[in-house]
């Protein structure tokens, strides 16, 4: 095996020769001198200090060298580096101290001028309202109840009392979902979720339950095919027509004031027995015989209707398996839409489903 060459002369490294790292050093100094901005000066870094520089490659010839040239072509090419390093720290701190006064400069940002206001966003009423008589049944000790809005033929319709020849089975006021055989619908009421609740729960039960029904109503000023309700029912040993008018006076009161009140006129619901409609006492001339004549809220009544209430027929009771000897219930339900329209005068049912912004701004995000 032959000895390490001893006489080499490093000089014949062409790259590590003094006078072309000399070269190289002063040219990456220059090139670092004539960077103009942040973005050339990090180009002439990758060129000239970068893994692949010239610099760099001439580093990596160090190793061919013998033991005792390695050091002095070592600190030379190191020097070097340095130089350039050098160079490109200093001429980094004078960039960086141009560009913040350009900024300063261009981008200065006028303190006293009047700020711009960004909007404050608004809630849609019919969520507000929802979720305040949620939280007013919450308070009395009620849940709130939640089911699907396709729903099953047989809780929409047969559980709450309205047989196969009922008329609201017809096509003219329930959407039957396709096929036919599944004997699905959009729910026509929120008072399925209230005999899935009896079918799932054992009395004492008392449950609200607002959401979204569908009927095939036109869609106009009045009327829409979409629209939102909130029921509530009460099941429990010896529960009378006297407890749903004292829930649903304090129902009245929490949403539109003390004084308020309800009154019954009787009417029939197949799922109710007794049944009634339920008025309000008019929340503008609140029935004062100086203002009611006038009032264009009530028309000269009084009052106003806001739903229909009842003791839960025993049918209904039986159909979910509570023992009608021993459990009695009330249930009420009532438009959340029309409450809205009528509580603000507001004249087009639509606008509460068109999705303007201008409509739901003055509402603010309480109700």
């Amino acid at each position: 095996m032959s000895a390490p060459n001893s006489d080499y002369d490093p000089v014949e490294v062409t790259p590590l020769h003094p006078d072309e790292v000399a070269r190289m050093r002063d040219e990456a100094v220059q090139a670092v001198a004539g960077a103009g901005t942040l973005a050339e000066l990090k180009q002439v870094r990758i060129d000239h200090a970068g893994d692949r520089s010239p610099l760099a490659l001439a580093n990596r010839e160090i190793g061919a060298l013998p033991p005792q040239a390695r050091k002095e072509a070592g600190q030379r090419v190191g020097q070097a580096r340095g130089a350039v390093a050098q160079a490109l720290a200093g001429r980094t701190a004078e960039l960086e101290e141009v560009e913040a006064a350009r900024i300063l400069a261009e981008e200065t940002v006028d303190v006293t001028l009047p700020p711009i206001a960004e909007p404050v966003g608004a809630r849609h009423p019919v969520t507000t309202i929802s979720e305040h008589v949620a939280d007013i049944f919450v308070a009395m000790g009620w849940e709130v109840a939640e089911g699907p809005e396709v729903e099953a033929e047989w809780l929409n319709f047969d559980a709450l009392n309205l047989g196969p020849d009922h008329p609201a089975r017809t096509m003219q006021d329930t959407f039957f979902v396709d096929p036919a055989a599944a004997a699905m619908v959009l729910r026509t009421h929120t008072s399925p979720v209230q005999a899935r609740t009896m079918l799932t729960r054992t009395p004492p039960i008392y449950v609200v339950c607002p959401g979204r029904v569908f009927r095939t109503d036109e869609l106009d000023a009045t009327h829409s095919p979409v629209f939102h309700q909130v029921e509530g029912m009460a099941i429990d040993e010896g529960l009378t027509m006297a407890h749903l008018k004292g829930t649903l006076d304090h129902f009245a009161q929490a949403v539109y004031g003390d004084g308020m009140t309800t009154r019954f006129r009787p009417s029939y619901f197949p799922f109710t027995e007794p049944s009634a409609e339920m008025d309000l006492l008019c929340y503008v001339c609140h029935g004062e015989p100086d203002l009611v004549a006038t009032c264009r809220t009530c028309r000269g009544e009084g009052w106003v209707e806001w739903g229909g209430c009842g003791v839960v027929n025993p049918r209904v009771l039986t159909a979910c398996g509570v023992d009608t000897d021993r459990y009695t219930g009330f249930a009420f339900g009532i438009g959340l839409d029309r409450t809205i329209t009528g509580r603000y005068d507001i004249a087009d049912l639509r606008d509460l489903f068109d999705g303007d912004i201008r409509f739901t701004q003055p509402f603010g995000s309480d109700l």
